[in-house]
């Protein structure tokens, strides 16, 4: 079994890495892959009640990939993290297989829950550098998290976010129809109405002028 999931976080890596050259090279250099491999072993002894150990173990592997994923995290095989320094993943999160993790992206809680407080990525998402996805909620098959935002809320299959806090900006490849009249800024329509007031006054003040008045 665990062989069996290492040549699928191998095959995940060759796959999703355009520099991957061959598969004998992930195993030897991928940080993510080490990773991966070291938390089953951690998981395994988390299973069996070895709790220090596994801790141990993933501590080890924090201090020497940069990635910090806790043992009793639930990851499918054929999970690729790209470059992977960073990257932290909470005690109940689980990540889909076919999922693609890059560096900086934290599955993390928000420190107001208890039991389930980390994130569940379904399968063959996508997390961009710096992403943050905090608590208890979802996202579905094939969502895609921009660059650095930071995901509250439960993200539908196939949607697109971005922004702080992420907003879905695409479903499906088709942008959101609340996206495409923008949101009128109270700001600047108070300003346009002060402005169309005071060029009033200007007229009014120069005809006054004019008469003599």
């Amino acid at each position: 079994m665990f062989f069996k999931r290492l040549r699928a976080d191998i095959n995940a890596a060759k796959r999703n890495d355009p520099a991957a050259r061959n598969k004998f090279e992930i195993f030897l250099t991928y940080s993510g892959v080490h990773a991966l491999s070291a938390h089953r072993v951690a998981a395994f002894f988390l299973r069996i009640h070895c709790k220090l150990l596994a801790r141990m173990i993933s501590q080890w592997t924090k201090f020497c990939t940069g990635i910090e994923i806790h043992p009793a995290a639930k990851i499918a095989p054929g999970v690729f993290i790209d470059h992977g320094a960073g990257v932290v993943i909470g005690e109940t999160a689980e990540v889909g297989e076919g999922t693609v993790i890059y560096q900086a992206v934290t599955l993390g809680g928000t420190g107001k829950e208890t039991g389930k407080r980390h994130p569940t990525v379904g399968k063959n998402c996508t997390i961009s550098a710096g992403a943050k996805v905090l608590g208890n909620i979802t996202l579905g098959d094939g969502v895609k998290v921009g660059a650095g935002a930071v995901v509250l809320k439960d993200v539908p299959d196939y949607a697109t976010v971005v922004g702080i806090p992420a907003k879905i900006v695409r479903i499906n490849g088709e942008k959101t129809p609340d996206l495409i009249p923008e949101q009128e800024d109270p700001t600047a329509k108070e300003i346009a109405a002060l402005k169309e007031r005071i060029e009033g006054l200007e007229e009014a003040l120069r005809f006054l002028t004019e008469k003599g008045l």
